[in-house]
């Protein structure tokens, strides 16, 4: 597909991997991913007209919640080897389900100036009102887009340009699930041009893991959890990030295995309400953020629990130690003016 001066038209690369966007009626019953990604580009209303040239590659056919690491760090290379051309930018197609997540992944494990734009449906091309075309044809305009280099990787639903570092999904069903608490979206496609209002200060990137991937766990504060359940997973994780109640609070029976635990394998205090930072140091009693940190938990800052838990993961692939695990959670939790990543950039 090209424009009339192709020799100076941007050229993206768009990454099929499945989910509600390319989900068609099985045969028995239900959507399933089916659609190629020729064939999710070809369905896009307006597309011929934007002057822009596509790649297109079906690299996966699964629902969001069926990828895995494993996929991703296999998408990276793959993107890695084709950003070396001529390609602009790149729009992944995905699962709604785990987007808040996948994105992340993406973010950290991408160094290049080039975009990486996800995007995905919450109506499947069945359903009247399917939000998939609209969304892929905005995403190709922002990995287009001038404005979105250097910005990492970046979510695109609804006309809107979210952060993957800030992005969550906060409605099950809604076309308008994609919501960036803190802060808010970076921008917005107006008219079919990319409008950036703001940007995130600094890119963090780790090195891309190998095979062995360690086993990170995260446990959710609930009322009256007396810390049983606590104990058995603990055992069995690398690392754990521990979802706390409001600004970082946990039940005072965990608080033995907490203690024991943070010696062997790090602990990301992170809070369960979805928006808002884990504090340090206003709340004293046992159990509160202060106390909990006193006992070697790492505070997460402005990272939900979802997205810390991918960062303690992929620092723990790339073999950090504690030390340096705090430090990135300092620098990537977004509290701390100026910490340094204790990654030093890729050549």
């Amino acid at each position: 597909m090209a424009g009339e001066d192709s020799a100076s038209a941007p050229r993206v690369l768009v990454v099929a991997l499945g989910g509600t966007i390319a989900m068609t009626a099985g045969e028995a019953g239900g959507a399933t991913p089916s659609l190629t990604g020729r064939q999710l580009v070809d369905a896009v209303p307006g597309l011929a007209e934007t002057g822009i040239d596509l790649d297109v590659l079906t690299f996966r056919s699964k629902p969001g919640a069926s990828l895995t690491i494993a996929d991703l760090t296999g998408l990276v290379g793959e993107i890695k080897a084709r950003l070396a051309g001529s390609i602009s930018g790149v729009v992944v197609t995905q699962g709604t389900d785990t987007i808040e997540e996948t994105a992340y992944v993406l973010d950290l494990l991408h160094a290049g100036p080039q975009p990486i734009v996800v995007t995905g449906a919450m109506r499947n091309p069945g359903r009247a009102g399917a939000d998939g075309p609209a969304n892929l044809l905005a995403a190709i305009r922002v990995a287009a887009s001038a404005a979105a280099r250097d910005l990492g990787c970046l979510v695109v639903l609804a006309d809107e340009i979210h952060a993957a570092r800030r992005v969550r999904k906060s409605h099950s069903t809604s076309v308008a699930t994609f919501v960036s608490p803190n802060g808010g979206p970076l921008g917005y496609v107006v008219e079919g041009r990319a409008v950036v209002v703001n940007r995130l200060g600094g890119r963090y990137t780790l090195p891309l893991p190998g095979d062995r991937m360690p086993r990170v766990g995260l446990y959710t504060a609930t009322f009256g959890d007396d810390g049983a359940l606590l104990n058995t997973i603990i055992g069995g994780v690398d690392g754990l990030v521990v979802a706390g109640f409001g600004v970082g609070h946990v039940p005072e029976p965990w608080l033995p295995t907490l203690t024991e635990a943070s010696a062997r394998i790090p602990i990301v205090l992170a809070s369960r309400t979805g928006s808002g930072p884990v504090l340090a140091g206003t709340y004293g009693f046992p159990g509160s953020e202060r106390d909990l940190i006193g006992r070697g938990l790492i505070p997460a800052g402005l990272l939900g629990p979802y997205k810390a838990r991918i960062l303690l993961l992929l620092a723990l692939a790339a073999d950090a130690s504690h030390e340096r695990i705090a430090t990135a959670f300092a620098a990537a939790g977004g509290l701390a003016d100026g910490h340094p990543w204790p990654w030093p950039p890729p050549e």
